[in-house]
């Protein structure tokens, strides 16, 4: 099997990675024993392409076709889920998890917390005023995907919460004592699931009530703590993960590297038109990002006025 790399964001709270989205893939890989290098992107920490694998010319986004370990299961480097599809539990026990419990996730991490998770998770490697900027902007944009407003933000939240307490208990009497969620083999369930179970018991505070209701049901933290001592300290011994200061997200490396090539010995080295170009979409986007966030401030000012104009008009009325 050829050797892929899997490019997430950065390690943290004792994780590989902590972000949701990078974490199952991570895992997938795993439960698969596809071989794999993990590097980290720190250049575009709000980038949907994130994360990645890429391998000689191939290349699968996480924006691409349901996401990462879909893709990989169409272009057949890894199948974990033939048996699975024709059973209906199985079906209705993915929606949870990719609806319930990811919400509810989403919503600790932006929405229902201080945000320090979530800005360590994706901002703190930025300067400062962006990274808060960012986070508010993220925040902002969560809301209205979970179509949260001031008059109905405490039944959302009471909603997110029973949904995932529901959740948490179907898939605790689905587990029981097995080793994975159905037939004790593995599945892209158990990789999704347990990069979310570890996320909520590691990432978010302990006064999360997420973290609470996870910790109500104690075959799910025995299992999720097997498992991860089970991947997470065999892989600890392994190489040490890159840091991609300076790569790209939007185009990742696509060749063979030049490992072949003799050092000269010189102790400063001419920068590749690549590494310029690198060096470039990383300024772009920082003044993208600081365009953005202008006109969003902007923008959300200006709505603020007209609701304010509205609640003075209805006053006279």
């Amino acid at each position: 099997m050829e050797d892929y790399t899997l490019v997430a964001r950065k390690s943290c709270f004792g994780l590989p990675t902590a972000c949701p989205s990078c974490l199952p893939v991570y895992f997938y890989l795993k439960l698969a024993n596809v071989p794999f290098r993990l590097d980290f992107n720190l250049t575009y920490p709000d980038s949907d392409k994130i994360p990645y694998i890429e391998s000689g010319e191939y290349v699968a986004y996480n924006n691409e076709k349901g996401g990462i370990i879909e893709r990989l299961m169409e272009d057949c480097i890894a199948d974990l889920d033939t048996e699975f599809h024709s059973i209906p539990e199985w079906i209705s026990t993915k929606a949870m998890i990719s609806s319930c419990v990811s919400d509810a996730l989403t919503y600790e991490l932006w929405v229902g917390t201080d945000g320090n998770s979530a800005k360590e998770i994706y901002y703190s490697d930025l300067p400062w005023p962006i990274g808060k900027i960012l986070y508010y902007k993220k925040s902002y944009t969560v809301k209205q995907q979970l179509g949260i407003t001031n008059d109905n933000a405490e039944k959302i939240e009471e909603q997110t919460y029973r949904r995932a307490s529901l959740a948490f208990g179907a898939l605790s009497s689905r587990l029981e004592e097995h080793k994975f969620l159905f037939e004790d083999r593995p599945s892209s369930l158990d990789a999704v699931f347990l990069g979310q179970a570890l996320i909520i018991l590691q990432a978010l505070p302990e006064t999360s009530v997420l973290r609470s209701k996870l910790l109500e049901h104690e075959n799910l933290v025995k299992y999720a703590d097997r498992l991860k001592v089970e991947f997470m300290e065999a892989d600890s011994s392994s190489s040490v993960p890159n840091f991609h200061a300076n790569s790209s997200s939007a185009a990742p490396r696509r060749g063979p590297s030049n490992s072949s090539s003799k050092p000269k010995g010189k102790p400063k080295r001419e920068k590749t038109k690549e590494e310029k170009s690198f060096k470039s979409r990383a300024r772009y986007f920082i003044i993208a990002q600081l365009v953005s966030v202008v006109l969003f401030v902007t923008l959300l000012s200006r709505v603020d006025e007209a609701d304010a104009e509205v609640d003075d008009d209805d006053g006279y009325e």
